[in-house]
């Protein structure tokens, strides 16, 4: 969910109602502004009013990134709309030309995209794997081609595709 915080844009990230005792309800949430890209955590009291922003969101094609922007294309209608790296955040680093993802839109200006649930991704270095060491062992850090690192099993090896979530950088499986 999306609302407007303090005259900005605030992606809900996490939230836990909270009833302490014999004390008023209250929600913890912790809230990304979505046009700096800060975190930051809020008490809402029950009587607190929040207003949710409404979100339309198209399905794109991402084109390429000419350096100070990155350039999309709506699969239906053909048109292009260009993002900062700013606006991405982290997402950014996902991004492969030729992927389809949703782009988030308010009134009518793009504000982020949502990423795929899981992304395949080529390992470009790790350390080999030790001789004894079994999957139930500590995991080591692989560097992914897009320059992210990631905890992977001992077994998995340089040059292996594997399937990643991007929203916490963590490794799921190896890709077939």
């Amino acid at each position: 969910m999306v609302v407007l915080f303090s005259g900005d844009l605030c992606k809900v990230l996490e939230f836990h109602h909270h009833t302490p005792g014999n004390l008023r309800a209250m929600v913890q949430v912790k809230l990304r502004n979505l046009r700096t890209g800060n975190q930051f955590e809020h008490r809402f009291r029950s009587q607190d009013e929040v207003e949710q922003a409404y979100i339309n969101q198209h399905e794109m094609e991402y084109l390429y990134s000419d350096g100070h922007a990155h350039h999309f294309m709506n699969t239906d209608t053909y048109e292009q709309v260009e993002m900062s790296a700013d606006d991405l955040g982290d997402s950014a680093s996902w991004l492969a030309p030729g992927v389809k993802l949703q782009v988030q839109f308010y009134e009518g200006r793009p504000i982020g995209v949502e990423l795929p649930k899981t992304v395949k991704a080529k390992i470009v270095e790790t350390t080999p794997m030790m001789r004894g060491a079994t999957a139930s062992s500590s995991y080591k850090p692989a560097t992914l081609e897009n320059g992210i690192v990631v905890q992977v099993p001992p077994f998995v090896n340089a040059g292996e595709e594997i399937i990643v979530d991007p929203s916490d950088n963590r490794y799921i499986e190896r890709a077939r």
